[in-house]
């Protein structure tokens, strides 16, 4: 089969056209397989969606009402002699990879991933390949995380460290993903969780889906008082407002794989930062790469130009496409200077 031939690149998103279907496009189209609910990877517009059933109220809840199907996990589904399946992606709850196989080719698309299990969403699956289309958001050689459970133990120091000096410990992470992820490892034995409301909705929707503790929304009835010495989850967008001035004196923090940046916590005026990401880190995404036994490997967003350079020179055939995907946002974008 010649390049490009079973999934192509053009200007809506990336089409299959054998089975006239597309996956996570950017423009609204008439049939489209749906990753994950992020805004960049799930959006507005189209006809029919087909994702993780998991993903469902998920993108119900960001997209209103919407045609949309929901398979499991393994569970291929046939396209005019065109076989689809959806597989872990273990980036958020309902991630999914694509499987998409013809005539003896297969090729998977990953969206975004983590190969660390998280204990929230289900754990990242390997699929053979042939051909990989691999996210590459943290694709550089100083991005190396650490175990998930010791920052979790660092967050939940921190926490304790912030009650016993009488403040209100807030911690930033995205609405969808981050935040829950932060909610199931908080140590609430220490103390109550509250939320912002984008945080609180969110995590509503999910909740029937996996297990996370008690959380408190924030009201105007809230008194900074009942917040002293608890955990405020919040999204990033909130830091600096006038909504977060009522909980004084307050510590913040940001939990994303760019705080392994020096720099990126003084940027965004944050008291803490610790490194915790949904994506791989360069480890991560080389053993990926190696467990598919993909010969080809296409690079989306991210550090795409980097980490081609060196697949091709380990030997494998890797390109560049580019897609309107943004991974893990960051507001500046970190320099080979800013590498701690």
């Amino acid at each position: 089969m010649s390049k490009n031939q079973l999934l192509v690149f053009n200007s809506k998103g990336i089409y299959c056209k054998q089975a006239n279907i597309y996956i996570d496009p950017w423009k609204p189209v008439n049939k489209a397989i749906i990753t994950h609910g992020h805004a960049d990877h799930s959006r507005y517009g189209h006809k029919h969606y087909l994702t993780h059933h998991k993903n469902v109220p998920i993108i119900k809840h960001r997209l209103g009402d919407i045609s949309v199907e929901g398979v499991e996990w393994n569970q291929p589904f046939t396209i005019n002699g065109v076989t689809f399946s959806l597989h872990p992606a273990g980036h958020i709850i309902g991630s999914s990879q694509v499987r998409v196989e013809y005539k003896g080719e297969v090729w998977v698309f990953t969206g975004d991933y983590k190969t660390e299990d998280d204990g929230l969403c289900t754990p990242y699956e390997v699929v053979k390949c042939h051909t990989f289309i691999t996210e590459c958001t943290f694709g550089l050689p100083a991005f190396k995380w650490k175990p998930q459970q010791q920052v979790f133990e660092e967050i939940n120091t921190w926490w304790k460290e912030n009650q016993s000096e009488g403040k209100t410990s807030v911690i930033f992470g995205y609405s969808l993903g981050k935040a829950q992820r932060l909610l199931k490892h908080l140590d609430t034995s220490i103390g109550k969780i509250y939320t912002h409301g984008a945080v609180e909705n969110m995590t509503e929707v999910v909740r029937p889906l996996v297990d996370l503790p008690p959380t408190e929304l924030i009201t105007r009835e809230t008194k900074k008082e009942e917040l002293l010495g608890n955990m405020v989850v919040a999204p990033p967008s909130t830091h600096g407002s006038p909504w977060i001035k009522k909980m004084v004196p307050y510590v913040t923090a940001t939990s994303s794989g760019w705080m392994a940046f020096r720099g990126a916590r003084r940027r965004r005026a944050i008291d803490r930062g610790f490194v915790l990401s949904d994506h791989c880190d360069w480890g991560g995404l080389l053993a990926s790469i190696k467990a598919t036994e993909a010969e080809r490997v296409i690079c989306t967003h991210g550090y795409t130009d980097i980490f081609s350079k060196y697949l091709r020179e380990i030997g494998y055939d890797a390109s560049i496409e580019n897609t309107d995907y943004e991974g893990e946002r960051e507001e500046v974008t970190p320099t080979a200077e800013t590498v701690s």
